[in-house]
């Protein structure tokens, strides 16, 4: 388990962690999410010991990560798949971490097993594409059998079949009791792979809840189909939500819930022909809840 409390980091005149309370829970796998510049790589940065922090506290398992008695069996992280010295063969990257942390030389066999490298476990780490470094990492992660395991950009460089080995392997991993944490910018990926989410906007708390709640509870969209689009958009608007047509001309009210819209319509006379509830992507999710917290925006010429 981890657990943030009143975590905050200053970079002279950036807050960019601010105030930050959460609890990663085993047993599932918990998506990290935030814009970028959000201070999701600092905030992970801080649970591993690596900055520290300028106000709150951030424990695994009920302790700093300095003073755990044997981190690498406690917890596994992954935040730089290329910070691995590339004169080394993989399988002697490995070795090397396993004989610093007292584990056995049969463990580096097995993860190497486990992340398919073994056509490539000779070979020096220098030469590896973004990919096979990402396997790297993700086996350095596993190699001393953590019950807390940190992400940070994991899918990195993966084709689709490693994409998919990934999601399973996170998994696999939540099943087993472990605690799973993990950080990416694959929306459509994260929402196959996480059971619950946490969502950080500008170093702040914006959301702490299960995926399903994310893309259903909060988030109220509905499908329409009506003669009279004009009059439906008039009603909603003034309720509150607002009709919009895609370019394949179907209709969504966003903001009402599919109920709400059938009670406007009633109401007010207006024939439908088609209403049901609207399934919302994590990423349209995602991107309105968190609009007023992206701090690096790009402009579209017209």
């Amino acid at each position: 388990m981890i657990e943030a409390r009143g975590l905050s980091k200053r970079y002279g005149d950036k807050l960019a962690v601010d105030d930050l309370s959460f609890t990663v829970r085993p047993g599932r796998v918990t998506g990290f999410l935030g814009p970028n510049g959000a201070g999701k790589t600092t905030t992970m940065r801080m649970i591993l010991g690596l900055d520290r922090p300028t106000a709150g506290s951030v424990t695994v398992n009920g302790e700093p990560f300095a003073e755990l008695y044997s981190a690498m069996r406690e917890v596994g992280a992954l935040l730089d798949a290329k910070a691995v010295h590339g004169g080394r063969s993989a399988y002697n990257h490995l070795l090397c971490l396993a004989a610093t942390n007292d584990i056995p030389r049969s463990r580096v066999d097995e993860v190497i097993g486990i992340v398919g490298l073994e056509d490539v476990a000779g070979k020096r780490s220098k030469g590896f594409s973004l990919g096979m470094s990402q396997r790297l990492g993700i086996a350095a992660a596993l190699l001393g059998d953590p019950e807390v395991l940190m992400f940070d950009e994991p899918v990195n460089g993966l084709d689709p079949e490693g994409i998919r080995w990934i999601r399973l392997l996170m998994r696999s991993l939540a099943a087993e009791g472990r605690t799973v944490f993990v950080s990416s910018h694959l929306m459509s990926e994260m929402e196959n792979t996480a059971d619950h989410l946490i969502v950080i906007g500008r170093g702040k708390l914006i959301a702490d809840c299960p995926m399903a709640e994310f893309t259903g509870g909060q988030r109220l969209a509905a499908v329409v189909k009506t003669p009279d689009d004009q009059r439906l958009a008039e009603v909603v608007t003034v309720a509150g939500g607002r009709l919009e047509r895609d370019e394949t001309g179907e209709l969504t009210v966003r903001g009402l819930s599919a109920e709400e819209v059938g009670g406007l319509a009633l109401a007010n006379g207006i024939l439908l022909h088609y209403l049901a509830p609207a399934r919302v992507s994590l990423e349209e999710a995602f991107m309105e809840l968190t609009a007023d917290s992206v701090e690096y925006q790009a402009k579209v010429k017209g």
